[in-house]
């Protein structure tokens, strides 16, 4: 296996407090201990001026195989997570049908190798079929390789079936992760309850639907001693609910996708299915209370939410168009742009969000540059400014609302396991489609 260098980097690692310009040397698919003297036989990256993370991971992503290759694959899926920085991903089961078997986990595992891009974990359903009456075999599915559970797409609806999962998932320390949404206060809503649904008037999801059922699970998570993870948290009610929480020591943790920190309700004037999601965008106060989270620790991760969907189902009317946006592209540069540029995280804060925390979250031996730690390394470039062009993704879909955004910062190499998988192309090129 090459042996590669990667030299006059900012290495900065949040599992060690590491933050120091230096070499790094990985050999045999493994981070070698630091300041060996190079043998001469290296492959010699240069990293000066550049950020070298560890590999940034998303624990919340949608590849749609199996049943909905039109929108996605797991091969395009994957490549478009190297293309955003990330060298691991965790699948969320809303596939058809969902991964609720070991044969449905082994698929998908199966399929990640064949594409040989980025590391992809298994999110296996909570209950069987995700209909929320029977818990699935989770004890079987852990075998098998899951990482976590969760119904999402719907929320584990039925309290007792929840209290349950919580006492099962207990003995193999596995969260579950939950998409809060009391499903009837936002039937037939296609965005944030509010003002500006009520000038349009469009139907609307109240905040409540999202802070009650947070708090629901939270409840539970505290009366059994389990792992809760509040999947895109979006309302200001349910940042305090869980910071709350955590003051008692429950153990609960979050998530929040760059849409979220970075849009508002206002962008449906546009009447534009690409800002149709859920949770929908919300106010500004929430936007601020996210940031806020973010700012002080309450939320643990940043992911994207990569929701893909072919052009012609987000053509349709607002009411008729899915939810959902992809996102694995755009994050990096959004963070960079919109969160450590203006101060409200750090680099180091942003990186232990982006892949420190969902390594811990999920229980995966990743998210750290330790010597002895597998050799997966996102290089970033810092300053380097770009345009938002779906046309350049390499995911299968472009839903995206950021067209034209102008960003700063992407992932200019990626490695995993010791193998250079993504490069960036220099400036000014385009990709051929």
């Amino acid at each position: 296996m090459t042996r590669i260098l990667i030299a006059n980097g900012r290495v900065i690692d949040p599992s060690q407090g590491l933050d120091r310009v230096m070499n790094l040397l990985l050999a045999d698919g493994r981070i070698q201990p630091y300041d060996q003297p190079p043998r001469g036989d290296e492959q010699v990256l240069d990293a000066t001026g550049r950020i070298v993370a560890p590999g940034l991971i998303d624990m919340h992503v949608h590849l749609r195989e199996p049943g909905r290759e039109e929108d996605e694959t797991i091969a395009t899926g994957t490549a478009a997570a190297l293309a955003g920085g990330f060298t691991s991903v965790a699948c969320i089961p809303n596939t058809e049908p969902p991964i609720d078997t070991q044969a449905a986990v082994e698929f998908v595992q199966h399929q990640a190798a064949l594409a040989d891009n980025c590391n992809v974990y298994v999110v296996a359903c909570v209950s069987k079929n995700r209909e929320g009456r029977e818990l699935a075999e989770l004890g079987l599915l852990v075998r098998a390789g899951a990482v976590a559970f969760s119904d999402d797409g719907s929320p584990v609806y039925d309290a007792e079936l929840m209290r349950r999962a919580f006492e099962y998932c207990l003995m193999f320390d596995k969260p579950i992760l939950n998409h809060a949404e009391v499903l009837e206060l936002t039937r037939g809503g296609v965005m944030h309850e509010g003002l500006v649904s009520l000038v349009l008037g469009l139907p609307g999801m109240p905040s409540a639907a999202e802070d009650v059922m947070t708090s629901r699970d939270i409840a539970l998570a505290e009366a059994t001693g389990g792992r809760i993870h509040i999947m895109h948290v979006s309302s200001a009610g349910s940042v305090e609910i869980i910071r709350r929480a955590k003051r008692r020591g429950v153990r609960v943790t979050t998530e929040v996708c760059p849409h979220h920190f970075t849009l508002t309700d206002e962008c449906l004037r546009s009447f534009d299915a690409n800002f149709k999601m859920n949770p929908p965008l919300r106010c500004r106060s929430d936007v601020e209370a996210c940031l806020a989270g973010l700012a002080d620790g309450t939320i643990d991760c940043i992911v994207t939410d990569h929701a893909p969907h072919a052009r012609e189902k987000k053509m349709q009317e607002l009411d008729q168009a899915p939810f959902g946006i992809v996102g694995l592209e755009t994050a990096l540069g959004l963070v960079i742009t919109q969160l450590i540029e203006p101060g409200w995280l750090t680099w180091s804060q942003a990186i232990e969000k982006m892949s420190t925390n969902p390594a811990r979250i999920l229980g995966l031996p990743k998210g750290t540059l330790a010597p002895g730690a597998d050799a997966d390394v996102t290089i970033i470039d810092p300053g380097y400014a770009w345009t938002v062009d779906p046309m350049q993704f390499r995911s299968k879909s472009t839903n995206t609302p950021f067209v034209g955004w102008q960003l700063r910062g992407r992932a200019e190499t990626v490695i995993v396991g010791g193998k250079i998988k993504y490069q960036a192309l220099p400036a000014g090129t385009r990709r051929d489609l």
